[in-house]
């Protein structure tokens, strides 16, 4: 099986990367040899290179950027997904995709399910459902995964953004009306994993779709703060404010609710970690001297 793997410098990539080393003939093309803002080159690339799968965790990120780059996002978000999707429905291959909390606005009351209306409210969610529908008119065998709040010890993400703040002030002032899921980067590698060998049974059509896939409970920012400091750096003395988003503006809108229910996924493919517990394996994991 050879599988065509996206942004392996990414939080997600790279946890891929280690997951499925070994399992399966791995194609990881450098930005200079597929880059999403590139499409002819992406399908250029596709072709040569004729995967059984395509796992595409690469993606425009910089959500208050996309404010201002929007054709940008659109590209690498939306236009590049459906290429490569197209390029395997020809291959008779599959490709997974890996999409977000923000393609919804956030005011439902309780978690999210899969089948909700989508309506973003930023520039960058309405990149991510358009990448959805391409990838689902494209008549390939798909997995889109939903997740929310990744983080990770490598990278750019809140866990690693707290951790430098805590050794560099006394006290820290964040958002406190904002639910999710915080979701460690090795949860949804690990998860792909469990789901490639049904996405690849073609006598299991009704296993492709949309999943939310996010570790377990819900939390806000400031109290996922809270729990870092707790766990990273407990003889640490810090005080931690909670404010409310319209302290902390920011050019994107963010959606005040973003708990998604992974039940569905859970049913099919097993068990989801909380929140917490993951996050403890993550800092079990942290070089010395990065906070402790």
């Amino acid at each position: 099986m050879k599988i065509l793997l996206t942004g392996t410098s990414g939080q997600v990539g790279y946890e891929l990367h280690q997951a499925l080393r070994g399992a399966a003939e791995l194609v990881t093309p450098s930005r200079n040899e597929m880059d999403l803002a590139n499409l002819a080159q992406i399908r250029e690339f596709i072709q040569q290179v004729k995967p059984d799968i395509i796992i595409n965790p690469g993606a425009y990120t910089a959500v208050d950027k996309a404010e201002t780059e929007a054709d940008l996002a659109m590209t690498i978000n939306a236009h590049a997904p459906a290429v490569m999707a197209e390029e395997a429905r020809k291959l008779g291959a599959a490709i997974v995709h890996y999409s977000t909390d923000y393609v919804f606005d956030g005011t439902k009351e309780g978690p999210y399910v899969e089948d909700d209306p989508t309506s973003p409210c930023n520039v960058y969610g309405k990149t991510k459902v358009a990448g959805e529908q391409a990838i689902q008119a494209s008549g390939a065998r798909h997995l889109i995964l939903r997740t929310s709040w990744v983080y990770s010890l490598r990278g750019n993400n809140f866990l690693l953004t707290m951790l430098r703040l805590a050794s560099q002030r006394d006290e820290l002032r964040i958002v406190a009306d904002q639910h999710g899921a915080p979701t460690w980067s090795r949860t949804i590698a690990r998860t792909t994993a469990r789901m490639l060998p049904a996405l690849l049974a073609h006598d299991q059509p009704d296993m492709q779709g949309i999943y939310h896939l996010t570790a377990q409970g819900q939390s806000t920012w400031y109290g996922f703060a809270r729990t870092i400091f707790e766990k990273a750096m407990p003889d640490r003395k810090l005080s931690v404010i909670p404010i409310a988003s319209s302290e902390y503006p920011v050019p994107a809108p963010r959606p005040k609710n973003s708990v998604m229910s992974s039940e569905k996924l859970m049913a099919r493919f097993g068990s989801l970690p909380a929140w917490q517990d993951a996050l403890s394996e993550c800092l079990n994991e942290m070089p010395v001297g990065l906070s402790r």
